[in-house]
């Protein structure tokens, strides 16, 4: 692989999450250490990418975040993918996420006049970058045309709300995505939904990195897959995050391929 700047950074927080990226790849590079993170060099789409498997919650994000954005500029896109676990009545398991305002759903800074999930100094939410956004959803677009299969339901298996399983096919949904550093079973999903109650899922990772990057005019957007739907326990997601993943990685990866640069 040269040596050329990428066309973007995608961060996921696990190596369930980073596992399909190195499938979809036609060329995958050496690891290397980034403090916690793992960084790679890959080719998706015939485009360079850099993939960072940066840890779980806002800390790993923003350091492996961070790096990126010292090594590449602030022109190099940053892309959060992987998993997220439901919040919005109709979301199903495997539906694709496309987060337009990304929301710190741990910030309470309400006793000094900010709404809640605003970190004091900070925006009420974190817009992504419209243009990501776009492709995002002309990538989603492209799926859904030409292939009706995306990317076959086989595997998954009833849900703790029943019949809440993705139907066959891409099923893309785009709304607020928010972040806390609390796993959200069905107790914590209770309180957000009456908190947030546009929120369309929640996951550990992408609000802090929505921070991150507009403090630093980087653009950004967040593409997650529901792997549960805070089940009281954590036995959906485990059942479902490979497949979650893999739907996340399917999308993103199209929509680099329609990336300019």
């Amino acid at each position: 692989m040269g040596s050329e700047l990428p066309v973007a950074v995608v961060l996921v927080a696990m190596d369930d999450e980073a596992a399909p990226f190195l499938d979809l790849a036609s060329e995958v590079g050496e690891p290397e250490r980034v403090g916690f993170a793992e960084r790679r060099q890959i080719t998706l789409a015939g485009r360079q990418v850099v993939l960072m498997r940066t840890g779980i919650g806002f800390v790993n994000a923003t350091a492996a975040g961070m790096s990126a954005i010292l090594r590449h500029g602030a022109d190099v896109p940053l892309i959060s993918a992987g998993s997220a676990g439901g919040l919005a009545k109709g979301v199903a398991v495997g539906d694709v996420l496309l987060g337009v305002q990304l929301v710190n759903a741990d910030a309470d800074a309400r006793a000094f006049g900010y709404e809640l999930g605003q970190v004091p100094g900070m925006p009420k939410v974190y817009d992504a970058a419209p243009g990501l956004a776009d492709t995002v959803r002309r990538a989603a677009a492209s799926i859904q045309a030409q292939d009706p299969n995306f990317p076959g339901s086989a595997g998954l298996v009833p849900t703790s709300r029943g019949s809440a399983q993705a139907p066959a096919g891409l099923v893309l949904r785009e709304g607020t995505i928010g972040s806390g550093e609390i796993f959200a079973t069905a107790d914590l999903a209770l309180r957000l939904r009456a908190d947030f109650p546009d929120m369309l899922a929640i996951d550990m990772e992408s609000a802090a990195l929505a921070q991150l990057c507009h403090n630093f005019d980087v653009d950004f957007v967040s593409v997650r897959a529901a792997s549960d739907l805070c089940a009281p326990d954590g036995t959906e997601f485990l059942t479902h995050i490979d497949d979650a993943a893999l739907r996340s990685a399917r999308v993103v990866t199209a929509m680099i391929g329609l990336l300019a640069g």
